[in-house]
């Protein structure tokens, strides 16, 4: 990128006058691996952090099939209609893995990549989840700053990656088809331990009855676990994204929410937890690449993996040999 491109001071002042290129040219900053380009974007969004923070900060997940791009485009545009500035970012798991990309999602919401008042941005491809997480937090920033007062971070259902959304979001929500029975039998337990809330889709047409039951059973579910707050419990909401139907409720949900956790200081203390545990996310990417950049390190590295492969030495005395070359003991 070109110095005008990266000069943390005129992003900053294009971001704030709501430019959505400077935004856009600010978070493929910060999505850069470049040395020099990461601390530019340090210096950015340091500047920016007091203008941060304003938005309600929303997570979704949900399996693939379950129709989460149309939702999120009904949401999104329903929220637009009623006067907020949408933006939409997305955690691919597949793209961390894989490289692959995630621009379909931009494709598949045309609608509301056209509007004016919303921006949607895909997660940059390869390198690892936790990295991809970490521009993430770094983007939600950049788009609070720029006067979006609505985030919504979106996930495929699988994996790791609903815990990396629920640990930098407000309100998990968590989308679901009709079904039930074997379906929520094969749901995990730990991701609906961290759903604020349950969204059936497609609860429309001859998925109506099916929808019905799931929502009961997912109450069931729900009530049998321990909240994660005391002043909120997460109940199950029935929406027909494809229709447009529901979309106003679910925004009821999240002012409900919002309304109880934020008088208690509850809400503020999440963020402080979140803002610590980022810290620590990002001291143990440091130092796993700092410990794989250490040329005593590098020389060895292969031949003990080996040597563990081979079950001529423990794991955990390879594992102690690396860590003295690193700190060169």
């Amino acid at each position: 990128m070109s110095a005008s491109r990266t000069d943390p001071k005129a992003l900053m002042e294009g971001i704030l006058a709501g430019e959505r290129t400077a935004l856009a040219r600010s978070i493929t900053l910060i999505e850069s691996t470049r040395a020099d380009h990461r601390a530019l974007a340090q210096q950015l969004v340091t500047a920016l952090l007091p203008h941060a923070g304003k938005a309600i900060r929303l997570g979704l997940s949900g399996a693939p099939g379950v129709g989460k791009s149309t939702f999120t485009e009904a949401f999104g545009s329903f929220l637009t209609g009623h006067g907020h500035k949408v933006a939409v970012l997305a955690i691919d798991p597949s793209s961390a893995r894989t490289g692959g990309s995630i621009l379909g999602d931009k494709t598949r919401m045309e609608l509301l990549a056209r509007d004016p008042n919303a921006f949607i941005r895909p997660s940059p491809s390869g390198g690892t989840l936790g990295g991809v997480a970490r521009r993430t937090r770094e983007a939600m920033l950049l788009v609070e700053a720029a006067g979006y007062d609505v985030v919504l971070i979106e996930t495929v259902g699988v994996g790791q990656s609903e815990t990396a959304v629920a640990d930098m979001v407000d309100m998990f929500l968590l989308l679901q088809s009709p079904g039930g029975g074997d379906e929520l039998q094969g749901i995990k337990r730990g991701i609906m331990e961290l759903a604020d809330y349950v969204v059936v889709n497609k609860a429309d047409g001859d998925f109506l009855p099916a929808a019905r039951r799931a929502a009961l059973e997912y109450k069931t579910a729900l009530h049998l676990m321990r909240p994660k707050s005391p002043n909120w419990s997460p109940g199950v909401e029935l929406v027909s994204a494809l229709r447009n139907d529901g979309m106003d409720r679910v925004w009821a949900v999240v002012e409900a929410y919002r309304a109880a956790l934020t008088p208690t200081g509850e809400l503020a203390q999440m963020r402080a937890r979140q803002s610590r545990a980022w810290m620590w996310a990002e001291i143990r990417e440091g130092l796993i690449s700092a410990f794989r950049e250490t040329p005593a390190v590098r020389q060895r590295l292969a031949s003990l993996e080996g040597e563990v492969e081979a079950g001529t030495i423990t794991p955990s005395l390879a594992a102690q040999e690396l860590l003295k070359l690193m700190i060169g003991r």
